[in-house]
Parts: C-alpha cells; sequence; structure tokens
C-alpha cells in the first residue's frame, strides 16, 4: 500500500474516523444537507467512491452502485458509501450528489479530497476502495467487482469474490442457454409485440445472441443483412432462433426499432444483460454470439462472417468455418486487380478532372487503396504523411498509386477533401466501396491496403507502416520491414544506453516505444526513444545525441496538452 501515512497502519488498515475526518470537522454530509458525525459509520463495511459529474465512465458507473447499495441496504447489510469527489466546482458537486444516497465529505474541505487521492493511489475515476468493519483494506477494484458481480460481489472480502470466480467458471463449463437466459424473476424472452416466450422453447435449436445497440449506426446498417438471414434460414425449415440482447437506454426509441425485427429479446435493462456483456468480454458493436444446440459456444462473433457469407454460414460449425476459410483462400490466390476493382460496367477510377482511367492502366502497379473521409479528424492527420511518403517513393519513377475510397457524406465534402489528394479515387458513392469494405475488413478509418503489382494484397496494415517507416515501408512486404527492423537495431548497437541531457533532470534510457512525441523538438517518434519512465519524457535519439540544433525547441506541430487535469478513454477517466 502506498502513502501509508495518514491514518493507516502502514499495512492496509485504516482509521476510519482519522482519514474521513480534519482538524476542523468531524462529520460528513448527506445530499439534504445534514451532517452526520463519522463515529456513525463504526461497524459498517465502509465505501470510499472517487467520482466526479464531469466524468462520462462515473455518470455510468454511478447508477449502477445506487442501485447496488440500496439494495444491499433493503437487506440490511451493513455497507455505507462516502462520495469524495473530484468536481471543479461547488454547483458541480451539489448537483451531482443530490443523486447520491449516501454520505460525503463537503466539498470544501478540499485538502483532505486531495490527501485521500494520494492516499490510496487514485490514478483514475471511478475508484471504488472498500474496507472492512475495522478499517482493512478489502480491495481497491470495488468498481470491478460492482460491475462484475453486483450485490452479490458483498462482502467483497477477497475470499468471497475468489469464491465467485470460480462458481463463474464453473458455470461456463456447464453453460446451457437456460443459465445465460434466465434469471431468478424472469424464465422468458419477449417478443416485438410484447408477448412472453419461454426460454425453454429454444432448448435443441441453434441460437444467435445478438448484442445490438438499436441507434448505433453500425448496428442499423448490420440489421438489414441479419434480418435476410434469419428468415432465410426460417422459410427453410432450419432450427435457428436469435435473442437480442440490447443496450439501449431509451425505451421508446427501443420499441419502435425492435417491432421493426422479427425476433425475440431480453427486457430493455434486464439484469442478466450487463451479466452476458461480462460473460461474453464484449468488445465490439454488433455482436452476433452462436449457441449450439447443446447450450454451448460455438462461435463468439459471426458478424463479419455474416457479412461476408451471408446463410452460407450456416450452421456456425467449426467445419462450416474451415469450409469457407478453403474458399477464401482460393479466392486471395486468385485475386487480380480488376477482380476487386471491377464490377459490371464500372470498370473504372476517376482523375483530379473527373476524368475516366480504366482499371486496366493500372494492372501492374503498386496500388494503396486508401479509405478514408474529410469528417474523420485521424484521417486528415494522416494525409500529410501519405502524401509525402506517395510523393517520395515516386521520386524516380510512378511505381506507386493511391486510389481514395471514401466515406464522405456528401458529394460537396468528397470533392473539398479529394482536391488536396494527388492521386485517384473512385466516384463519390461508388457501390463498389461496399464490397472493398467487406473484402478487407474495413472497420474503421483511416485504413491503407496494399496491392502488390500481381494485384495480390501484400498487407491491410498499410497505413501503420507509413506512419512508423514513411516512405521506406515501400513496397509494404514482410520482408522489407524485417530488412527496416534489421537495420534499425544496428543502428542502435552505435547509440549508448543511456544518456543524460540538458532538456531533463533523470538519466534517459533507450527504449523501444511504438511511438511518442519528442518532449525536445515536439515531432513524432516512433522505434527508439531516450524515455524516462518515471516522468513518461522522450527524446528522439537525434535530439537526446545532440544532432539537431533546435533540440531546445518545440514544434509547431506538437500536440498541445489540456489545461484539463484528467482525459477520459471511454472506461475511465485518468490524470495525465
Amino acid at each position: 500500500m502506498e502513502n501509508p501515512e495518514i491514518g493507516s497502519n502502514g499495512y492496509g488498515k485504516y482509521d476510519i474516523s482519522s482519514i474521513l475526518c480534519s482538524p476542523n470537522r468531524d462529520f460528513l454530509i448527506l445530499n439534504n444537507g445534514d451532517k452526520v458525525n463519522v463515529d456513525s459509520l463504526n461497524g459498517n463495511i465502509v465505501g470510499l467512491y472517487f467520482s466526479a459529474s464531469w466524468c462520462g465512465p462515473c455518470q455510468r458507473f454511478t447508477p449502477n452502485l445506487i442501485e447496488v447499495y440500496n439494495e444491499l441496504k433493503q437487506l440490511g447489510k451493513n455497507l455505507e458509501i462516502v462520495f469524495i469527489s473530484g468536481d471543479v466546482d461547488n454547483e458541480s458537486f451539489d448537483s451531482y450528489f443530490s443523486k447520491m444516497p449516501w454520505h460525503a465529505i463537503p466539498f470544501s474541505d478540499s485538502e483532505t479530497r486531495k490527501q485521500h487521492d494520494k492516499l490510496f493511489s487514485v490514478k483514475g475515476i471511478p475508484h471504488l476502495v472498500i474496507l472492512d468493519e475495522n478499517g482493512k483494506l478489502l480491495t481497491d477494484e470495488g468498481v470491478e467487482i460492482i460491475q462484475e458481480h453486483g450485490v452479490e460481489g458483498y462482502p467483497f472480502v477477497p475470499q468471497h469474490i475468489e469464491k465467485l470466480k470460480e462458481l463463474e467458471e464453473e458455470a461456463k463449463r456447464n453453460q446451457s442457454l437456460k443459465s445465460l437466459l434466465v434469471s431468478r424473476s424472469r424464465d422468458y424472452l419477449i417478443a416485438p409485440n410484447g408477448k412472453k416466450v419461454p426460454v425453454a422453447e429454444l432448448e435443441g435449436k441453434t441460437v444467435g445472441l445478438y448484442f445490438v445497440l438499436l441507434t448505433y449506426n453500425g448496428c442499423l446498417a448490420f440489421n438489414p443483412k441479419l434480418v435476410e438471414v434469419y428468415k432465410t434460414l426460417k422459410e427453410e425449415g432450419e432450427n435457428f432462433e436469435i435473442v437480442m440482447i440490447p443496450l439501449d437506454e431509451d425505451e421508446p426509441s427501443f420499441k419502435k426499432e425492435f417491432e421493426k425485427l422479427p425476433w425475440l429479446s431480453l427486457p430493455l435493462k434486464d439484469k442478466c444483460i450487463a451479466k452476458l456483456v461480462r460473460y461474453f468480454e464484449l468488445n465490439s458493436l454488433p455482436t452476433v454470439v452462436v449457441i449450439g444446440p447443446d447450450g454451448k459456444t460455438l462461435h463468439s462473433n459471426v458478424v463479419e462472417a455474416i457479412e461476408e457469407h451471408g446463410k452460407k454460414v450456416y450452421p456456425f460449425t467449426s467445419e462450416k468455418f474451415a469450409e469457407l476459410e478453403e474458399i477464401e483462400k482460393a479466392k486471395r490466390e486468385a485475386q487480380t486487380l480488376e477482380s476487386i476493382l471491377v464490377s459490371n460496367d464500372c470498370d473504372f477510377v476517376i482523375g483530379k478532372d473527373g476524368a475516366k482511367i480504366p482499371v486496366s492502366n493500372l494492372v501492374g502497379k503498386n496500388i494503396l487503396l486508401y479509405f478514408s473521409a474529410h469528417w474523420c479528424p485521424p484521417c486528415r492527420a494522416f494525409l500529410p504523411k501519405l502524401i509525402q511518403a506517395y510523393q517520395q517513393i515516386n521520386t524516380n519513377d510512378n511505381s506507386l498509386e493511391v486510389i481514395f475510397i471514401s466515406s464522405d457524406r456528401d458529394q460537396e465534402s468528397f470533392n473539398e477533401f479529394f482536391s488536396t489528394m494527388p492521386w485517384l479515387a473512385l466516384p463519390f458513392g461508388d457501390k463498389r466501396k461496399q464490397s472493398l469494405s467487406r473484402l478487407f475488413k474495413v472497420r474503421g478509418i483511416p485504413m491503407v491496403v496494399a496491392i502488390d503489382p500481381k494485384g495480390k494484397t501484400v498487407t491491410t496494415g498499410a497505413r501503420e507502416l507509413i506512419m512508423c517507416y514513411g516512405a521506406e515501408a515501400f513496397p509494404f512486404t514482410a520482408e522489407r520491414i524485417e530488412e527496416i527492423k534489421t537495420k534499425n537495431e544496428k543502428m542502435a548497437e552505435k547509440w549508448p544506453k543511456k544518456v543524460k541531457n540538458e532538456l531533463h533532470e533523470h538519466e534517459l534510457v533507450l527504449t523501444k516505444r511504438a511511438f511518442y512525441n519528442c518532449d525536445g523538438c515536439g515531432e513524432e517518434g516512433r522505434l527508439w526513444s531516450y524515455y524516462c519512465k518515471d516522468c513518461d519524457f522522450d527524446l528522439h535519439p537525434k535530439c537526446a545525441l545532440n544532432d539537431d540544433d533546435d533540440k531546445g525547441k518545440k514544434g509547431e506541430d506538437e500536440e498541445k496538452k489540456g489545461a484539463e487535469e484528467w482525459i477520459c478513454d471511454g472506461d475511465k477517466c485518468f490524470r495525465e
């Protein structure tokens, strides 16, 4: 336990009164303004909840914590929670605290709140520290325990949490449709018309668990394809069902979209939903987990397979996937530039003046397919690097061509963005974009696919190679990248392993770093850095070794750090 000096015996045990009081205060407050003596917490398990109103992950977690807290209180359990705010002003604190049924350290006592951040090594919020009745630290992973186990996490002792994990592992080994979809209070699913359908009616069927956010564009785009596959399989008499696992919050919008769909669903906001999200370690949307007739998991996500193969992927067995992989392998081996870029009468790309250039004119060249859009900030940030690499590669001959494949929302945006590029493009709205996106599994932009002179795919990760090595990565083959890595390893052999530099007080260690911003010149760096881990300080080797006359000058393109003390990554908010 770090920083045990305030109210701790140094062994993870704390005097509750000592850590929650200050020299001028021996009370906590409730959201109605009442003062409660700290001693009233004696004999209770105490949760110290570090949170703030401006933090999105906190806003999402707090209702969950309130629900668990209220349920435990109704069961007569001895849990109390103390809110330790990270808000920036009293008004924000009051508004946020007004929703909480527990105690808080007054916002005015900023010194005590800061001490707790240090005492409990709070690096990110939401953060929940749980102490037992005697002040002994039970866990500093209370958020994760509440998210994973809810009320069942009580009394939060390590042995109990370990037992819960063992039970979960046993449940996975003995998984059935009933164990996945039935709860203590519900043994049914709902149809779009509101009818309740017993889970037992699905026993013995192949079932797709469709994790979906019905208001999310990605899910809305996938729905028609899944509906088509579902209806076709039902018409053919296949023993197949889909159960929707809705992640929506708004009841009216959920009902509106659900009425358009032909399958069953868990009730909105059902407690099983969070359990299934954790159980299947959901990390993307949409996701379709396939459960076999025996209740065991056949596949963790068949969305991509359904998009590519439709009903042909049924019944989702390993044998079926092996069969489809052989088909795909044959397609890859037979792939040519024309086979991927020509579709019926669409056999051309366009130049800057709108002139049609036949795809046949590009045969025999190295091609980059550049999936991008004007509205996408990472795309705009990457474009100058791609232009620079393109121009350097083509310095001596026109051995590389780039084709822009747009995800822009209108012709005007496409025209504006394309006007900044020195290469070719598919016309805006061209239907080939969809087939190319499926073929190369485009899940995000910018993405760059490298095609060799024979029309074969070299890599779908050319963007990362250009970011890392620039024009030097051409022609983007594995052999070329290995050559670069070997050269860089040999180059680093000549450099000192450690240096001292006037720009930083600590010794800097030569370290492999995938990506960083040099704290000397302000420019981006890759591969090697002279790095101070404690301070997260980087210097380019050229800056650290005094190879750059301007080593102390910050580049104009340096990514400026904001004045805010915290940054959020979607799941937690962290100190910068």
